[in-house]
């Protein structure tokens, strides 16, 4: 599609276009690029039919992830056997709120098994494809979404993120992809929380103003919720064109944890300080205590993970009269799993103390500076099957550590709540991979992110990249 979200609710609005012609054109985008990218899972006929200008993304078609939201009469299975066949009885608030927003959801994207990776490769229905290079990951957890809409089948997607799993493919596809504060976008009913607070609801775009005028549609607490973010000032897509001052921008080129950063993406990194010191900001590399060791940092976050992982795959066996064991689960899920069942009450206490303390060590940062400036990833998108490579060997914290080694610089932020993003600013000048820059901002603070990131697509334009396989080609490639 050559219109972002924004653009073709303009269309619908109008009169130019109705939603079910926009939804016949994104059906048609699925079958013309989906055999080769493996991103859309199930498509269904949509029971949405918005009023042209009822809603702000009224007719704009519209995928969710297989994962973290609920819609009545649809199957969510995770990316896996275990809940295959899964269908929810009810919307769940995020779903709601898509309605509200007039977006026509027809169909599910892809994630891997319980979205418990980075990249989207999972049993139950395969690997999927990175449209720039049909070799490489499109990243995880929401690799489906990032993939589809890189590829042109919808302007933006639903997403989710416990470690990075909406910059991640948003980086990999050359997407904008913005992870909200902790209780920004409400995770009820049926939930309070995923991961203690680590997980959070957003979506992958073309855009920043269809991300902006999305979140501004699903933000805002339900009754009953954990976590509270306060109301921003003015709705976020007024937040885009603003200008966003003279920033003091933190450089942070190799990441916790001993991973360097490749020259590719450190070459990227260079030019987006040279464009953003062009613009006014004022940047200069930092050392940022992370408030914990990088391995006591995988440690606690394994034992969280994994608690949490254990108590929903024990709910899903109990609802479907599954086993637990490798005919329903992928090696490291199980391996996980049982991980998981060994963490003991102190353990979990214990690491939510050091979640505790990277939130404060991580807002110190923040009270000095603006913004902390990141690669999203330190490589270029891996091949697939790169993540696979002896994990039938690995438990479940040598699992938790290879995800974490190989994207070291995004979950500390999902463990201290604060927003963060990842802008498609440049692309690699040897391969034309797209390379994301990953800026983060204090809590609550999305709408110093979205006016930088106005700024930034302004400067230095981004939607007009398309990829090797993209709709908008008569044949899909």
């Amino acid at each position: 599609m050559n219109f972002d979200a924004v653009g073709l609710a303009e269309l619908v609005a109008k009169g130019e276009v109705t939603p079910a012609e926009l939804e016949a054109a994104a059906r048609e985008a699925a079958q013309a690029v989906n055999p080769r990218i493996n991103a859309v899972v199930e498509t269904w006929p949509a029971d949405d039919e918005p009023s042209p200008g009822s809603a702000p993304l009224a007719g704009v078609p519209f995928l969710i992830k297989d994962l973290g939201v609920a819609m009545a009469g649809r199957r969510m299975e995770l990316g896996s056997r275990l809940a295959a066949g899964n269908v929810a009885g009810a919307d769940s608030a995020l779903m709601r709120r898509f309605r509200r927003a007039g977006l026509v959801t027809f169909g599910r994207t892809a994630t891997p098994e319980m979205a418990y990776s980075v990249t989207t490769e999972p049993v139950l229905y395969g690997a999927t494809r990175n449209p720039w290079d049909l070799e490489r990951s499109a990243g995880g957890s929401s690799g489906g979404s990032g993939a589809a809409v890189a590829a042109g089948v919808v302007p933006i997607a639903h997403a989710t993120d416990a470690a990075g799993s909406i910059r991640i493919p948003a980086a990999y596809n050359g997407l904008f992809g913005l992870k909200p504060t902790r209780g920004r976008v409400s995770m009820g009913p049926d939930l309070d929380e995923i991961f203690n607070g680590l997980a959070v609801q957003g979506s992958v775009s073309r855009t920043v103003r269809d991300s902006a005028a999305l979140l501004d549609q699903i933000r805002g607490p339900e009754p009953g919720d954990p976590y509270f973010a306060e109301e921003p000032s003015r709705p976020y897509a007024e937040e885009v064109t603003r200008h966003p001052g003279a920033l003091r921008i933190g450089v942070l080129a190799q990441a916790w944890g001993g991973r360097r950063t490749t020259a590719p993406v450190a070459d990227a990194l260079s030019r987006t300080v040279r464009l953003l010191e062009s613009l006014g900001h004022r940047v200069t590399e930092v050392e940022v205590d992370l408030g914990a060791d990088w391995e006591e940092f995988v440690l606690a976050n394994t034992r969280l993970w994994t608690a949490n992982l254990a108590a929903s795959v024990d709910e899903l066996a109990a609802a479907f009269d599954r086993p637990v064991d490798s005919s329903t689960l992928e090696p490291v899920i199980l391996a996980s799993y049982h991980y998981g069942r060994r963490v003991s009450g102190v353990q979990f206490v214990t690491a939510l103390s050091i979640r505790n303390r990277i939130a404060r060590s991580l807002a110190r940062y923040f009270d000095a500076h603006d913004m902390l400036l990141t690669p999203t990833m330190p490589e270029l998108p891996v091949p697939l099957g790169t993540y696979a490579e002896g994990a039938e060997a690995l438990d479940g914290l040598g699992w938790l550590r290879r995800i974490f080694d190989r994207s070291p610089f995004t979950a500390a932020f999902n463990v201290a709540g604060t927003p963060a993003m990842s802008v498609p600013v440049t692309a690699d000048a040897g391969t034309g991979l797209p390379v994301g820059m990953q800026f983060a901002a204090g809590y609550g603070l999305e709408g110093r992110l979205f006016r930088l990131a106005g700024q930034l697509e302004k400067a230095s334009p981004w939607s007009g990249r398309t990829p090797t396989v993209w709709a908008g080609n008569s044949t899909g490639r």
